[in-house]
C-alpha cells in the first residue's frame, strides 16, 4: 500500500513521517521544488523541520499527476484557497483522499470535501477529513496524538489500521463536515484568542473566547448540516483548546502580534507560515451575513483584520453587548 502526501509543509511533513511505519511508500509533492530536494538529498525537510530524519520510504515526487497515480490513498496537505486550482490540473480514478487542510473556500463559501468532489469529480463516499489536536512538530517527533477521521464509515473502518500508530490515534466518525467545519472555524477563535492574551486580559477572558467561540463553530456545523455533537470532540473542542492556547499555534501567535500593536503586514510576516485563520475569517463574515445569524466573536476578529478596528474597542464592543440567556438561539 502507498501514500500519496500533497502538500510538503509543516503538516503534510509531519503526517508522512508519523504514517511512514504502517506503507511501503510514502510519497509527497510540494510546489516548492527546494523542499522536495532537500527531502531526496538529505532526507529532511530543511524548511519546516530541519531537526528530523525522515524515513527513508518517504520519497519526493516532482509531478503531481505521477505521485496519484502510484498512490492508492492520497492526503491533500495544502492551504484551503489554493487547492482547488492544484486538483483541477490532474486526473484520478476513485481512491480515498483524505483532507487534512482545515479552511473553507472564500469565493464559494465550500469547505475542503467539496472543493475536492468537484476538482477531482470522485465519489464523495472516497472523501475524508483528519482533523483534531495535532501540533505538526508535536506528532513528528512522535508525541502521543489523537485525531478524528471523519467520512465513509464502511470504506474508512478498512483504512483505519494503515492510520492508526503507537503514537497516532484515529478515531472513526460519519460526520464529514462537523469535523471540517470544526477544524476551520477554531483557527479564527484563535486568533480571538491570541488578540485577547495579546492585550494581557488574562485566563478569564481566554477561557469565556473558547467557550463563546465554540458556540459560534456550532451554528456554523448547524448551516452546513452537519451533527452539533462533533463540535464536542476532538475535531471541535479538542481542536479548538490547543490552537487556543498552544504556544505553536499559528493562528493564536498571530492574534498576540495584532494584540501587541503589530499591523496585520507586520504579524504575517512574522509568523512566517499561512495563517488559516487570517482567510477563514474572510468567509465566515460572509456566512453571517449570508445566513442572517449573530457570530460577535468572528465577527469583530474580521473587522480588526480587515477594517482597522482597534482590538481594545472590539473587546469593549464584546462585553458591551445587550444582555442574553446562555443556552437559547437568542444568546449569540
Amino acid at each position: 500500500m502507498n501514500l500519496g502526501v500533497i502538500g510538503a509543509g509543516s503538516w503534510g511533513t509531519a503526517l508522512a513521517q508519523v504514517l511512514s511505519v504502517n506503507f511501503e511508500n510514502v510519497f509527497i509533492w510540494d510546489i516548492d521544488k527546494e523542499v522536495l530536494d532537500s527531502i531526496k538529498n538529505s532526507n529532511i525537510n530543511v524548511k519546516y523541520h530541519p531537526d528530523i530524519k525522515l524515513n527513508t520510504n518517504i520519497k519526493p515526487i516532482y509531478d503531481l499527476q505521477e505521485l496519484i497515480n502510484k498512490s492508492d490513498t492520497l492526503i491533500v496537505v495544502i492551504p484551503t484557497q489554493y487547492i482547488r486550482q492544484t486538483l483541477s490540473k490532474v486526473k484520478i480514478e476513485n481512491k480515498p483522499v483524505i483532507s487534512a487542510s482545515k479552511g473553507i473556500e472564500i469565493e464559494s463559501l465550500k469547505l475542503v470535501s467539496d472543493i475536492i468532489e468537484e476538482s477531482l469529480g470522485i465519489d464523495k463516499k472516497y472523501i475524508f477529513a483528519l482533523s483534531g489536536p495535532s501540533f505538526a512538530k508535536e506528532v513528528i517527533k512522535g508525541l502521543p496524538t489523537a485525531v478524528v477521521f471523519a467520512g465513509n464509515t464502511e470504506i474508512g473502518n478498512k483504512l483505519l489500521s494503515y492510520l492508526n500508530t503507537k503514537t497516532f490515534r484515529v478515531y472513526l466518525s460519519d460526520d464529514l463536515v462537523g469535523a471540517e467545519v470544526g477544524g476551520a472555524i477554531k483557527n479564527v477563535i484563535a486568533i480571538a484568542t491570541g488578540i485577547s492574551d495579546g492585550l494581557g486580559f488574562g485566563n478569564n477572558a481566554r477561557a469565556s473566547l473558547i467557550t463563546r467561540g465554540l458556540y459560534e463553530i456550532s451554528k456554523i456545523v448547524k448551516i452546513y448540516g452537519g451533527n452539533p455533537q462533533t463540535v464536542y470532540g476532538l475535531s471541535g473542542l479538542g481542536d479548538l483548546v490547543l490552537t487556543a492556547t498552544g504556544e505553536l499555534s499559528r493562528n493564536r501567535t498571530f492574534g498576540m502580534l495584532i494584540g501587541q500593536g503589530y499591523s496585520v503586514e507586520e504579524a504575517l510576516k512574522k509568523v512566517g507560515q499561512v495563517v488559516e485563520g487570517y482567510t477563514t475569517v474572510k468567509a465566515v463574515y460572509d456566512i453571517k451575513n449570508k445566513y442572517n445569524i449573530e457570530l460577535p466573536i468572528s465577527h469583530q476578529v474580521y473587522r480588526v483584520l480587515y477594517e482597522n478596528l482597534n482590538p481594545k474597542d472590539a473587546a469593549i464592543e464584546l462585553m458591551s453587548r445587550g444582555y442574553k440567556f446562555e443556552f437559547t438561539e437568542e444568546s449569540n
